[in-house]
């Protein structure tokens, strides 16, 4: 399931063209659910891209940079060591 958040988004459809009219400080929140595939890959040459994927065919992508990527193992790797989630 993905659940997508646009707080007060204004877009424009004009000759099958969809365009964000409207100031540019406005805020998106995405959130996948029920994720059925992970993907980890080199993205350019800095960076590491996880994809999920649900079963429905949604698919969020986040490319991190190496520290960022780390921070994201050792957390996993805590929540192995201390939450009843991995027993």
């Amino acid at each position: 399931m993905l659940s997508l958040d646009l707080a007060e988004f204004m877009f424009e459809v004009k000759d099958g063209a969809i365009k964000h009219v409207g100031p540019s400080n406005k805020t998106a929140s995405a959130k996948l659910y029920d994720v059925e595939g992970v993907d980890v890959r080199e993205f350019g040459d800095k960076r590491v891209k996880i994809a999920f994927e649900d079963e429905d065919g949604n698919e969020v992508e986040v490319a991190l940079f190496p520290e960022q990527a780390r921070a994201v193992a050792r957390g996993i790797e805590l929540l192995e060591d201390d939450s009843p989630v991995f027993e």
